[in-house]
């Protein structure tokens, strides 16, 4: 049985907020809760694998210290990007 799609999304704004290093968690919460609502179901799967990653590993990846693996460069780069509440 598939996991409501309102549910799901607690579940990752939460699991976005509870890794382990700070650092991830301002940066994962601030892009968990600016777009997670407007993700396509396929998006939500890949943001759902990427939160499987370790934090050493996703921190490494957001601050270009080391190339994101595929799948993953794309919604890095997003996350890694400045959101537009930061920018004004």
């Amino acid at each position: 049985m598939s996991e409501p799609r309102d549910i799901r999304l607690k579940r990752l704004t939460m699991r976005s907020m509870r890794r382990g290093i700070k650092e991830m968690d301002i940066l994962l919460t601030r892009f968990a809760e600016a777009e997670l609502a407007a993700m396509p179901p396929e998006g939500l799967d890949l943001y759902d694998r990427l939160l499987e990653e370790n934090d050493q590993d996703l921190y490494a990846w957001v601050t270009g210290q080391s190339p994101a693996p595929e799948p993953f460069a794309g919604l890095i780069a997003q996350i890694a990007a400045p959101s537009e509440a930061a920018k004004s």
